[in-house]
C-alpha cells in the first residue's frame, strides 16, 4: 500500500512517499481503508520529534481518518465490515489502510463526506472535551479563543456558540477573523493591532473571559492569562506559537481562576468512556446539521509534505484534507 512514511526526525520535506506493507489488525482494533485522513499541527511536531507520542521508525503521521472498515480484530464487536466511519490515533493516518482501537472508532452519520469526517474528529474531539468536559462553558458565560481562525480554534467557535456562550474570536487578519465571524463569534480581535487585555476589558466591560481557549501558547499566553475573570478557566490546548510559556501562578490565587490542560490523545487512555461520550455528542450535532467543518483545501495523499508545511507556518484556515 501507498503510505506517507517518516525514516527519521526531521521537517515535513523530509516526508517519503512510498509503498509499505498493510498495518496487521491487533485485538482490540479494525483496519480502515483510509478514504481520507485529516492535517494537524501535532502532526508537524511528530514528524520533527517534538510531540508527546515518538513512534519508531518508520511510521506514518496522521491522527485522524475517515474510511471503512476492511477488517475487525478479535475481540471487538459492534462493527461491520464495510461500515463507514471515523477513528482517531496516535498516528499512522497517511496511509491507505490503518489500524485504530476500537474504542476509537466511530460510525459515520449518512450526511457525512469522508472529507469532513476526517476534517473532524481531532479538532472538533478537542473542542469539545475542552468546553464541556474540562471547561464547564456555561451558557450566558464569555470565551475568548485564541488562534481562532486555525483548525481547533474555529471549531471552538462554533462549539462555543452552540453551548450558548458569548464568543471573543481573536487572530492575526481579518480575513482570518470574518471567517471566526461566520462561524458565529460575537466579537472579534486583531491581535497583532489591538492590546488583547484592554480589547476584552472593554468588551465585558470589565468582568474579561470567564473561559479562555488556548491551542498558541508564547506571547498569546503571557497576554491572554491576563484576561482571565474570576473564577474563571484557562484551557492549555497547544502550542502552535513553538514556545511553551511559564506565568507566575499568583495571577490564579488571585482570582480563584484555574489553570486546565487539556490532552484529547491522552484521555482515550485514562477515561475512555468521556471520549465515547463526547464523540456521540458531536455525532449527534452533525447528523442533526449543526456542525460544519470549514475545510481550507484538500491535497491528494502524496502532497502530505505541501500541506504540512503549509500548517507550520499557520498559513491554513479551518482544515487541511488528504485524500485517497
Amino acid at each position: 500500500m501507498k503510505a506517507i512514511v517518516c525514516e527519521a526526525f526531521g521537517e515535513p520535506d523530509s516526508l517519503k512517499y512510498r509503498d509499505i506493507d498493510s498495518p496487521t489488525v491487533r485485538k482490540g482494533e479494525v483496519k480502515i481503508a483510509v478514504k481520507a485522513c485529516g492535517v494537524n499541527f501535532p502532526d508537524v511536531l511528530l514528524v520533527q520529534g517534538l510531540y508527546q507520542v515518538k513512534p519508531p521508525f518508520p511510521f506514518s503521521p496522521g491522527l485522524e481518518v475517515a474510511g471503512e472498515i476492511i477488517e475487525i480484530g478479535e475481540g471487538v464487536t459492534g462493527f461491520t465490515v464495510g461500515q463507514r466511519v471515523v477513528a482517531g490515533m496516535n498516528y499512522g493516518g497517511f496511509a491507505e489502510e490503518a489500524c485504530a482501537m476500537a474504542g476509537m472508532v466511530f460510525p459515520m452519520p449518512d450526511n457525512m463526506s469522508y472529507e469532513d469526517g476526517a476534517a473532524s474528529t481531532l479538532v472538533y474531539g478537542t473542542s469539545q472535551l475542552a468546553l464541556d468536559y474540562r471547561g464547564k462553558l456555561q451558557a450566558g458565560e464569555t470565551l475568548l479563543v485564541l488562534g481562532a481562525a486555525g483548525g481547533v480554534g474555529l471549531t471552538a467557535v462554533e462549539l462555543g456558540k452552540q453551548m450558548g456562550a458569548t464568543v471573543i474570536a481573536a487572530a492575526s487578519s481579518e480575513e482570518k477573523l470574518a471567517l471566526t465571524r461566520e462561524y458565529g463569534a460575537d466579537y472579534t480581535i486583531n491581535y497583532l493591532e489591538e492590546d488583547l487585555r484592554e480589547a476584552v476589558k472593554k468588551i465585558t466591560e470589565g468582568r474579561y473571559a470567564d473561559v479562555i481557549y488556548d491551542p498558541v501558547g508564547g506571547d498569546a499566553f503571557d497576554a491572554a492569562v491576563r484576561c482571565l475573570g474570576n473564577e474563571g478557566r484557562y484551557l492549555v490546548i497547544g502550542f502552535a506559537s513553538g514556545r511553551i510559556p511559564e506565568v507566575a501562578v499568583n495571577r490564579f490565587l488571585l482570582k480563584n481562576s484555574s489553570l486546565v490542560g487539556v490532552y484529547w490523545g491522552g484521555m482515550s487512555f485514562t477515561k475512555s468512556e468521556v471520549i465515547h461520550d463526547t464523540a456521540q455528542k458531536l455525532l449527534k450535532l452533525f447528523a442533526e446539521g449543526k456542525l460544519k467543518p470549514h475545510i481550507d483545501r484538500v491535497f491528494p495523499l502524496e502532497e502530505a509534505s505541501e500541506a504540512l508545511e503549509m500548517i507550520a507556518n499557520r498559513q491554513a484556515k479551518g482544515k487541511l484534507v488528504l485524500t485517497i
